[in-house]
C-alpha cells in the first residue's frame, strides 16, 4: 500500500511539474509568404542569439516550440535572400504569431534558391513519416534515403520503379505483375524482398506499375521497421513510403506531353485550385489538387509481335482548413492498367542439365517475346485516404488516418521455364505456361490514431508519439492455369512463336479446364505503439519505442487448408544520436526489430505432429555517421548493419524407413532456421559549386543461410540480389546569364553478379551490369523542355527473383511542359 501511495504521489507531482512547464512555455508560429501571396517554403526562422528555430513547410508555415516567456528577435533567412528581423514578446502559456512577407515573388524565390551557392537541391533533410514525428535526418538514429521531385523531374522519371534507381542498396528484382494481391514491383534491400505498400506512412497498396505523377518524394526506410509500421506491409530489409503531393495555397499547375522509343507516349497534368474568397495573405480554407497521367508503351521485345502496357492514373486531393488548428485532407489514387506481363523465365531443372549456368550464355533470343497476341491482363487499384489533424495545444497534435486499398486483376499471366536438351533434337527447349487471375481481389483497411507531443520535463526535451492501429487484410485471389507447350529457344527458320496466344489459350481451357489455386485469407491486426526521442543535451538524444501487435488470422485457403490462429508479438526499438558538431555531424546507433507471422499458422514436424508456428523474429544492430556540412551543400550517411533472422521454418523431410515403405514425411519442417545479413551503405548528395549537384550511393551486403537445408547451408539466399550495388547521378544547371535554366545530367547503376539459383546442386548466375543514363533540359518560368536516354549503351542485362528477366534496351524520350 505504501508503494502504491508513493507511486500516486510521484505521478501527481510529475503531472503538476509538466502542467507548470507547459503553462510557462509557449510557441511562436506564423507564416512566410512571397510578394504575390504564395507560401515561401524552406525559409529558416530562428531566434536571434539562440539555437531555437524552424524551417517553413510547403505552406510557408513554421512553429518554434518550447519558448520561455520574454522578448526576442525573430530572424528569417534563405539562400540568396536578405535576412529580415521582427521583435516579438512571448507571454507565459500564450502563443505569439508573427508573419513575414518577402519582397520576392514565388518565381523569384524559386530562382534564387536554385541559383544559390549553397543549394543542395537533391537533399531532403527532414521527414515526418520516417519516425512518425517531425525529425531531421541528423536527429534520426535510423538510416533512410529520400528521392525528391527535383531529381525525378530532372531525370524525367515517370514511375516509382525508375525513382528507386537513386536509392543506395535497392535493386529491382521483378517488374509489377499487375495481379491482385501481389502489389507493385519487387525489390531487394539488405538481402530481403520488399515492395511498395505504404503511402504517407499508412497502407496504400498498388497492383501494377506505380505512376510518379502524384509523387512528392520517395522515402526508403532501411532495416526491420515493425515497431512503427508493423510487419504486414514491411520487410526485414525495410519499406518504401510514397509521400504524395499536397494542395497548395496558390492557383497553378503544369501540363506535360512526352513521347519516345517503343511507341511510348504520355500525357499528364498537375492542377491546383484554391478558394479565391480567402485573403491573399492568409492560408486558404479550401484547396484542391489533381494529378493525372495516361501512359502507353510497347514491349521492347518486338520481334514479330509487340506487347504493350497502358496505364491511367488519377489522384485528386482536397484540403480543408476551417481553423488554424484543424486540417482535413481527403485523397484518392485510382490506377487502371491493361497490358502484357514482362518476360519471366524460371528454372525447374538444375543448370548443370541445361548446359549453361549464366544468363549471358543462354541460347535465348533477347529480343524475342515467345508469345502471341491476346495474353492480356486488366488490373485496377483504388485507394481512398482520409486524414484529420488537430492541434490540441502548441505542443500536442492529434492525427487520424482512414485508408482503404482495393486491388483487382483479371486475365492472362504468361511465364516460361527452361528444359534440358531432349534426346531427339539435342536442343534446350522453353516451356510456355500461364498463371491467370480470375476476378482476383485484395482489400486492405487501416485506421490509425496518432498523438504527437513536444514538451520539456525540466530541461529535457521529449518528442513522443503514441499510436493505435487497426489493419484488416482480406484476400480473395483466384489463380488458374498450367502448361501450354514447349518450343525451341533458338530461332528455327519459319517457326511460329505466336501460337501461344489468347485465342489458343482460351480453346485449351475450354477443352481441359485448368486447375485453380485459391488464396482467400482474412486477418486483423490490432496494434499499439509508443516512441520517445529524449534530448539529454542539445547534442545527445536517445530514442526508445515499443509496439504490441495482436494478429488474428481468420483462416481460409492458401493453396490448401489455412487454419485460423491468433498470435501476439512485441517489437522494441532503441537508438542513440550524438552530435559532436551540432547540426553538422551525428554519430548514431540503433537496435531495431521486426517479425513475421507464419503463412498458414501450422506445420508438420519430423514426428508427423501438427505444430503451431511461432512468430519469426529479425533483429538489427546498426551504427554509423551522418554529415550535413558546408552549409548544407554536402549531406552523407555511412552505416554498418547486422541483421539476424531466427525461428525460420526450414524443410527437414523424413525419408522412408525402407524402400517402398511409404512411411516417410516428405513435407516435414523444423522451426529453427537462421539467416544472417550484414553490410555497409553510403549515401551522398552534394552541391560542390553553383549549379552542380550530385547524388551517389554504394552498398555491400553479405547474406548467408546459417541453419538451413544441407544444400543451402553457408550459401547466399537466391532472393538476396547482387552483393555489390552502386548508383550515381551528376547534373549541372546554368544558374545565370543568357542560358540560365539550361542543364544536363549523367549517371547510372552498377550491380555485381547475382546468383538466382544457389545450392550445392545448382548455381545459376545473372551477370554484373552497368547501365548508364543521361538527360538534358531547359527550364523556364513558363515552360520546360526535356529529353532523356535510358540505357545509353544499349546494354543487355537481366534482373531476377529466382528467375532471369531481360530488361529494356536503349530508349529515348522527349517531353514538353507548360506551366501556369
Amino acid at each position: 500500500m505504501l508503494n502504491l501511495r508513493f507511486l500516486g504521489l510521484t505521478s501527481t507531482v510529475l503531472a503538476c511539474a509538466l502542467s507548470v512547464q507547459a503553462q510557462q512555455n509557449a510557441a511562436i508560429r506564423g507564416r512566410v509568404t512571397t510578394s504575390d501571396g504564395s507560401p515561401a517554403e524552406a525559409v529558416t526562422v530562428g531566434l536571434k542569439g539562440r539555437s531555437q528555430g524552424a524551417i517553413t513547410n510547403n505552406k510557408g508555415e513554421y512553429v518554434i516550440e518550447r519558448v520561455r516567456p520574454g522578448q526576442y528577435t525573430l530572424v528569417i533567412s534563405a539562400v540568396g535572400l536578405k535576412s529580415e528581423e521582427k521583435a516579438v514578446t512571448v507571454e507565459p502559456g500564450q502563443s505569439a504569431t508573427v508573419d513575414f512577407a518577402l519582397t520576392e515573388n514565388a518565381q523569384q524565390l524559386k530562382e534564387v534558391v536554385i541559383s544559390g551557392n549553397r543549394t543542395n537541391k537533391f537533399n531532403r533533410p527532414n521527414s515526418v513519416d520516417v519516425n512518425k514525428m517531425p525529425l531531421s535526418n541528423l536527429e534520426n538514429p535510423q538510416v533512410y534515403a529520400t528521392v525528391g521531385k527535383e531529381l525525378l523531374t530532372e531525370q524525367l522519371v515517370f514511375t516509382v520503379d525508375d525513382a528507386t534507381r537513386n536509392v543506395p542498396g535497392l535493386q529491382k528484382m521483378w517488374d509489377a505483375t499487375g495481379r491482385g494481391g501481389d502489389g507493385g514491383a519487387f525489390y531487394a534491400s539488405r538481402g530481403f524482398v520488399v515492395s511498395s505498400q505504404l503511402r504517407n506512412g499508412v497502407a496504400g497498396n498498388v497492383t501494377g506499375d506505380i505512376d510518379a505523377a502524384n509523387l512528392e518524394k520517395l522515402e526508403v526506410i532501411k532495416g526491420p521497421s515493425a515497431t512503427l509500421f508493423g510487419s504486414a506491409l514491411t520487410s526485414y530489409g525495410g519499406l518504401l513510403n510514397r509521400v504524395t503531393k499536397k494542395p497548395q495555397d496558390t492557383f497553378g499547375g503544369e501540363a506535360t506531353v512526352a513521347a519516345g522509343s517503343y511507341g511510348f507516349h504520355r500525357v499528364s497534368a498537375d492542377v491546383n485550385l484554391v478558394d479565391q474568397n480567402t485573403p491573399t495573405d492568409q492560408p486558404k480554407t479550401l484547396a484542391f489538387r489533381l494529378n493525372t497521367a495516361h501512359t502507353y508503351e510497347d514491349n521492347f521485345q518486338n520481334k514479330g509481335y509487340t506487347g504493350f502496357n497502358k496505364n491511367l492514373a488519377v489522384a485528386p486531393s482536397l484540403q480543408w482548413r476551417p481553423s488554424d488548428r484543424l486540417t482535413v485532407n481527403l485523397d484518392a489514387e485510382i490506377y487502371k492498367g491493361r497490358g502484357v506481363g514482362k518476360q519471366i523465365i524460371f528454372f525447374y531443372f538444375p543448370s548443370a542439365q541445361l548446359g549453361f549456368d549464366r544468363a549471358d550464355k543462354a541460347p535465348l533470343d533477347y529480343r524475342q517475346s515467345y508469345i502471341g497476341e491476346g495474353l492480356v491482363q486488366d488490373s485496377r487499384s483504388t485507394n481512398l485516404f482520409g486524414q484529420v489533424q488537430y492541434r490540441i495545444s502548441p505542443g500536442f497534435t492529434s492525427t487520424t488516418y482512414l485508408t482503404s486499398s482495393h486491388s483487382f486483376s483479371n486475365g492472362a499471366g504468361p511465364y516460361f521455364y527452361l528444359n534440358p536438351a531432349d534426346t531427339i533434337t539435342k536442343a534446350v527447349t522453353l516451356s510456355r505456361a500461364d498463371q491467370s487471375t480470375q476476378n482476383s481481389q485484395r482489400q486492405i483497411w487501416e485506421v490509425q490514431q496518432l498523438f504527437n507531443g513536444d514538451f520539456n520535463i525540466g530541461n529535457l526535451r521529449n518528442r513522443v508519439v503514441f499510436g493505435l492501429d487497426f489493419l484488416r487484410i482480406d484476400a480473395d485471389v483466384n489463380f488458374l492455369g498450367g502448361g501450354f507447350d514447349a518450343v525451341p529457344v533458338v530461332n528455327v527458320p519459319g517457326y511460329n512463336y505466336r501460337t501461344f496466344n489468347g485465342t489458343s489459350l482460351a480453346a485449351l481451357y475450354a477443352k481441359t479446364p485448368p486447375a485453380h489455386y485459391l488464396v482467400t485469407t482474412k486477418s486483423n491486426t490490432y496494434s499499439a505503439f509508443f516512441s520517445d526521442v529524449l534530448n539529454l543535451t542539445d547534442k545527445l538524444s536517445l530514442l526508445a519505442a515499443l509496439r504490441l501487435d495482436h494478429f488474428d488470422n481468420k483462416g481460409g485457403i492458401y493453396y490448401g487448408a489455412n487454419q485460423a490462429y491468433s498470435q501476439t508479438a512485441l517489437s522494441p526499438k532503441f537508438g542513440v544520436v550524438y552530435q559532436p558538431v551540432k547540426d553538422r555531424v551525428a554519430v548514431f546507433a540503433n537496435y531495431q526489430n521486426s517479425f513475421k507471422n507464419p503463412t498458414d499458422g501450422a506445420y508438420l514436424d519430423v514426428n508427423s505432429q501438427t505444430r503451431t508456428a511461432k512468430v519469426e523474429q529479425a533483429n538489427q544492430w546498426e551504427g554509423g555517421v551522418k554529415l550535413d556540412a558546408a552549409g548544407g551543400r554536402v549531406s552523407a550517411t555511412v552505416s554498418y548493419y547486422d541483421i539476424q533472422v531466427q525461428d525460420l521454418l526450414r524443410s527437414t523431410p523424413v525419408p522412408d524407413s525402407a524402400p517402398g515403405a511409404n512411411d516417410g514425411i516428405p513435407n516435414a519442417q523444423t522451426q529453427n532456421g537462421t539467416q544472417l545479413s550484414r553490410g555497409v551503405e553510403l549515401n551522398l548528395t552534394a552541391n560542390p559549386v553553383a549549379g552542380l549537384n550530385m547524388v551517389a550511393g554504394f552498398a555491400y551486403n553479405h547474406s548467408e543461410w546459417k541453419n538451413a537445408s544441407e544444400i543451402e547451408n553457408g550459401r547466399r539466399p537466391n532472393t538476396a540480389s547482387s552483393p555489390y550495388l552502386a548508383n550515381a547521378w551528376v547534373s549541372y544547371r546554368q544558374p545565370e546569364g543568357v542560358l540560365k535554366g539550361l542543364g544536363a545530367g549523367f549517371g547510372g547503376n552498377y550491380a555485381s553478379e547475382n546468383r538466382i539459383q544457389n545450392t550445392t546442386l545448382n548455381v545459376f548466375t545473372l551477370p554484373s551490369y552497368t547501365v548508364l543514363n543521361a538527360s538534358v533540359f531547359y527550364d523556364q518560368p513558363k515552360y520546360r523542355i526535356s529529353a532523356k536516354v535510358d540505357n545509353l549503351t544499349d546494354k543487355q542485362y537481366w534482373t531476377g527473383y529466382t528467375t532471369m528477366n531481360p530488361q529494356k534496351l536503349r530508349s529515348i524520350i522527349g517531353s514538353v511542359s507548360y506551366k501556369f
